[in-house]
């Protein structure tokens, strides 16, 4: 069975979309089985360095879109 990855997730930081908190995003799809996420929230990166560093200490992949 191949694995599935969230690649649009808007974070915290997309307004009026995005309700996920960044601390969590990691840790959740890391319980989930999930082995990368991204964040593709609309028009801001505000999150992006924060979301790197999260990621990095759950040894997840990141992926930043926009």
């Amino acid at each position: 069975m191949s694995k599935f990855v969230h690649l649009h997730v808007h974070s915290e930081y997309s307004l009026l979309d995005g309700m996920c908190r960044i601390k969590d995003l990691p840790k959740r799809a890391k319980e989930l089985g999930m082995d990368a996420i991204a964040i593709t929230d609309h028009g801001v990166m505000f999150g992006a360095v924060n979301f790197y560093k999260e990621c990095k200490a759950m040894r997840n992949k990141t992926d930043y879109w926009m």
